[in-house]
Parts: C-alpha cells; sequence; structure tokens
C-alpha cells in the first residue's frame, strides 16, 4: 500500500493533478508503521469464510453449506504466498468433497499446504488421519491457527508437520504411511521440482509392506490362497499402492515440462483427470475463481 500510494502521489504532483487529502493521510499512515518488527502482523491477515454447498445429486438448492473459516494473508507482495489462498487449492478441495469415497477412512498426507484448506476438506470427507506438511515456519503457524478456527471438523484428525523437501528423509516419509499424497500448486519453481519428485516418489512406492512384497513373489494363486489360510493374513493387509492428487496452474511450461520429464524418469505415471473436476457434485454457488484455468492430475507408481 505504501508503495502503491507513493506510485500515485508522484505521478499526480509531477502532473500537477489535484489531490484528495485522504491519500496524503493514507500514505502518511503507512510510513509510520514498521514492517520489519511486525507492526503489520495484525493488518495483513484477513478472515475470510468459504462456502461450500454440497449437492444430494437432484439440483436442491437446500443442500448442505460447509463452511470452513481461513486466516489469509493480504501481503502477498513481500512473500507471503503460503499464507494466501489460491485457485488450486479452491479446486482440488472441491474434487474432495465431491468424491468423499475416494478419501474416507485413508491417511492423507498434503504437500505445500499452504493456509490448510484441503486438510479440513479432508476430514470432513472422512479421512481417517490428515497431516498437513509445509516447509515455511511463518505459514505453519498461520496453518494451526486456521486448524483452530474450524477445530469442530479437524480435532484428533489433522496435524501440523514441518517439512522440507530438500532434507526429507526417506525414513520420515515413509513414517507417515500415506495412502493418499495431496498437493495444490506446488509445481511453480524449477529449483525446487527434483526435490518434490523425490520426496512424491518415496511416498507413493511405500506401500509394499512385508506381506504385499511377499505377495508378490508367490508364483502361483494356489499358493498364495494357501498362504493366507495359514498366516491369517487379512484382506486388508494387502494395501492399494498409494497415489497422488495435484492440482495446478500450469504458469510456466517449461517448468510443467521438466517436472513430466523428471516423473517420468521416477517412473511416476501422470494422469490429466481435469474432466472430473468439470462435473463435480456440488452446486454452483461456490468461491469465485477462475476453474478454467486449474489442471488435476492424478499420480502413481509404476513400480507398484
Amino acid at each position: 500500500m505504501k508503495n502503491i500510494l507513493k506510485s500515485i502521489i508522484s505521478v499526480a504532483e509531477s502532473s500537477n493533478i489535484d489531490m484528495a487529502d485522504g491519500l496524503y493521510e493514507q500514505f502518511a499512515y503507512y510510513m509510520t508503521l514498521n514492517v520489519e518488527d511486525g507492526s503489520l502482523n495484525d493488518n495483513n491477515k484477513i478472515c475470510k469464510h468459504i462456502s461450500f454447498y454440497l449437492s444430494n445429486g437432484h439440483g436442491d438448492i437446500n443442500s448442505t453449506n460447509f463452511i470452513v473459516k481461513l486466516q489469509c494473508s493480504l501481503n502477498m507482495l513481500q512473500g507471503d504466498t503460503g499464507c494466501a489462498l489460491w485457485p488450486s487449492g479452491l479446486l482440488l478441495s472441491e474434487f474432495i468433497l465431491s468424491h468423499p469415497g475416494t478419501f474416507s477412512n485413508k491417511c492423507c498426507l498434503e504437500v505445500g499446504s499452504g493456509v490448510g484448506l484441503v486438510g479440513v476438506c479432508l476430514a470432513y470427507a472422512g479421512a481417517s488421519k490428515v497431516v498437513l506438511t509445509d516447509g515455511d515456519v511463518s505459514t505453519l503457524a498461520n496453518m494451526e491457527h486456521n486448524l483452530e478456527l474450524n477445530e469442530y471438523i479437524t480435532k484428533n484428525k489433522v496435524e501440523c508437520k514441518h517439512l522440507l523437501w530438500e532434507t526429507a528423509s526417506e525414513s520420515e516419509l515413509q513414517s507417515f504411511q500415506t495412502e493418499i499424497v495431496l498437493g495444490a500448486d506446488i509445481v511453480y519453481d524449477p529449483r525446487y521440482v527434483p526435490h518434490l519428485i523425490r520426496v512424491l516418489s518415496i511416498l507413493l512406492n511405500h506401500g509394499k509392506s512385508d506381506l504385499y512384497e511377499e505377495k508378490v513373489s508367490i508364483k502361483y494363486e494356489n499358493e498364495l490362497s494357501h498362504y493366507k489360510e495359514q498366516k491369517d493374513i487379512s484382506a486388508n493387509a494387502l494395501k492399494e499402492a498409494p497415489v497422488a492428487y495435484i492440482a495446478t496452474v500450469i504458469r510456466n511450461d517449461s517448468t510443467w515440462k521438466y517436472f513430466l520429464r523428471l516423473a517420468g524418469e521416477a517412473n511416476i505415471s501422470v494422469q490429466d483427470i481435469t474432466g472430473m473436476s468439470k462435473s463435480l457434485n456440488l452446486l454452483p454457488y461456490m468461491p469465485s475463481y477462475d476453474r478454467e484455468s486449474v489442471y488435476l492430475f492424478k499420480l502413481s507408481s509404476l513400480c507398484n
């Protein structure tokens, strides 16, 4: 605001245009604030209420109105992007709420969780456990605040973890025992793409428990049946392989192609399922944003 007002006043004065006193007063106000010592901490956040009108499939306008409260940033020009609400996060949240059966009773992990909207929607959809991660400490603090704002949904189901893609160890990532990985607008900087691919590769390949590996090593089906009887293996022991759902706006084509190339080298399949997001089981009274700019992809490991 200070820079914008300064530019307006400068142009107006150089053009001999009369200025409203209010502009000078506003400029003086922002000049007196010390951004570095955090004086704007209470002024650069806004509480938003995101409403999702969940359809019952019959176009009933009285369907459930699910409201998420979020503290978001108004100060993205200073790099506070992790606390902003982005179109990809909105579309991914809509997808989750439209396909609750996909996420119900699943252990879900989101990378680059930002404001935490996706996590709240996962809890609402019935996920058994939700882990939200981010590499920025201030973003994590804001995320935890948002979970408190929606405590009636997230309590005992959603937790926040500090996770740096560059340094996350394989054992740390495997310990999450993730069944579904999620991410919104996480493919943006080519410097971090190799680290992201490494993290996704580990998360998508962890699902081979000892029982599963032993199962695939058995050559004949009758031997497997006998093995199940002898060891009393439950059906749950043979888990489905993990998958990932990534929503993104492709802002830079070369960066996205770089992501696809590294994904291919890591034996990760990237399937465009954007069409599924165009027929969401939601009424059209959704948060306003440019849906057409967002793509939705399903990722899985070709090694499973």
